[in-house]
């Protein structure tokens, strides 16, 4: 093993750390909210306020990377999220708690982006394909995985170790990045802050997310919520414009005038969407409509990533044998026929089959995700890529925060006309149709995209 793919594993590790830390807390809120004796929907901001506080900070971290050091500003980043982590396991009230959480959403925003960056820094394109597939693992692994994790610890033991659990794995995560990541390449030139671009871009992402969790409370605040998320989308326009201009603007976007580059963003956007959803809503429907109980439920959500590890090895073969473009149409299909068939099972459809299907999802996300990393740097210049990572780590929250909060609302939606039971199917049909924006961006693109990563 080379050092390149220690260094891609170790940051892999950190990633899988972080998201899964993102997401596991969901399925301790009802334990949280007795034990603080508080209302559901206000220990909920626990998950809203990392979201939030993770997308207003990532654009910082590639200017702070510069102006640090990615080792320095990795390292940081992964101990100020460990020790925040032991703050959300000691804090005595809520209003520590999110405290703490803020700070872990913080060192989150820091850690995501820079580990990426220290992989991909130096790549040539005819290795962005294998080592773009180590950064994947935590993203499908991550959110498969929290929800049986998270049931079992709080069925068995205490909420508190939720966040205990990030204490062995960041210590040992720091220990080894110390002795195996080379300092003297961390030296980057310095640039002056753009001020403007970093509120502007806080401001929009905060609106966008918090317009969405504003939607999850009920019908009564979907018109705040709709203008609050159109109001953000706005600012993200104006901003784009912005970082065009300034001379030296927070991140650069002149990466979405390569074509590679662009693909990925925009129909990434919506796999990402998919991906932060699919495990979510399955896990509730079969909780709520099957009336299975949180570890059962969760425990064939696991088949998703059973799935993801089980086309790993054989990802990169499949892309270089049948093209991204086959590759990626593939995928999605996989992605849409598990959805619509999802949307048909009941209470009597054999076990092993909704395992199949679960499995199947896991296999086409695997594939796609893999696909569309090895394909977002892969004509993007060597000078340019700190920039191009911090803009699609911003695309890419924005796509995994609004996944959850678009599908409850719609499940809501589509309760108020048919059965909870029907919303909810109806839910996975939604998930399977957004798979048709990808694969008709598919017919527009080269044929040739990417072929300088083989």
């Amino acid at each position: 093993m080379t050092k390149e793919i220690k260094i891609a594993l170790l940051m892999a590790a950190s990633l899988f750390m972080e998201i899964m830390d993102g997401t596991i807390v969901t399925t301790a809120l009802p334990s949280m909210a007795k034990y603080f004796r508080t209302e559901s929907s206000t220990v909920a901001l626990l998950v809203s306020i990392y979201l939030i506080t993770v997308a207003i900070f990532i654009p910082l971290s590639g200017w702070l990377a510069n102006r640090f050091g990615r080792k320095r500003m990795w390292l940081l980043a992964v101990g100020l999220f460990t020790l925040s982590s032991l703050g959300s396991a000691l804090a005595p009230t809520l209003a520590i708690l999110l405290g703490m959480r803020v700070i872990q959403g913080m060192s989150g925003a820091m850690m995501t982006p820079t580990a990426r960056l220290i992989v991909l820094e130096k790549t040539v394109p005819s290795q962005l394909l294998q080592m773009t597939s180590y950064l994947v693992w935590p993203a499908l692994i991550a959110p498969a995985v929290a929800p049986l994790i998270g049931g079992l610890i709080v069925t068995w033991w205490n909420w508190r170790l939720i966040f205990m659990i990030n204490l062995p794995m960041g210590i040992v995560i720091i220990l080894i990045g110390l002795f195996l990541i080379d300092q003297n390449t961390q030296t980057m030139a310095h640039h002056k802050f753009d001020v403007t671009g970093f509120i502007e871009i806080a401001i929009a992402s905060g609106l966008i997310l918090s317009g969405a969790e504003l939607a999850t409370h009920g019908r009564f605040e979907w018109l705040l919520a709709a203008l609050m998320v159109v109001a953000g989308a706005g600012m993200l326009v104006f901003s784009y414009f912005h970082l065009r201009k300034v001379k030296n603007p927070l991140f650069s976007v002149s990466s979405l005038q390569i074509e590679s580059f662009r693909f990925t963003q925009t129909g990434g956007s919506v796999l990402w969407l998919s991906v932060g959803a699919m495990p979510y809503l399955m896990t509730v429907y079969l909780q709520t409509i099957f009336h299975w109980s949180p570890v059962k439920a969760s425990s064939f959500v696991i088949f998703i990533f059973l799935g993801n590890i089980a086309i790993k090895p054989f990802t990169t073969v499949i892309i270089k044998m049948l093209k991204y473009r086959g590759a990626l149409f593939n995928a999605f299909l996989m992605v849409m026929i598990s959805s619509f068939c999802l949307a048909i099972i009941t209470k009597s459809t054999w076990p092993w089959l909704i395992a199949l299907l679960a499995f199947v999802s896991g296999i086409g996300r695997s594939l796609a995700l893999t696909a569309y990393n090895g394909l977002t740097f892969a004509d993007v210049p060597l000078s340019e890529r700190n920039s191009a990572n911090t803009l699609a780590s911003v695309i890419m929250t924005l796509a995994q925060g609004l996944g959850v909060s678009l599908i409850t609302v719609l499940v809501s939606i589509f309760s108020q006309s048919m059965t909870l039971e029907h919303a909810y199917q109806f839910g996975f049909v939604f998930l399977g149709v957004l798979m048709l924006w990808p694969m008709l961006e598919l017919l527009t693109v080269s044929k040739s995209i990417g072929e300088s990563t083989f």
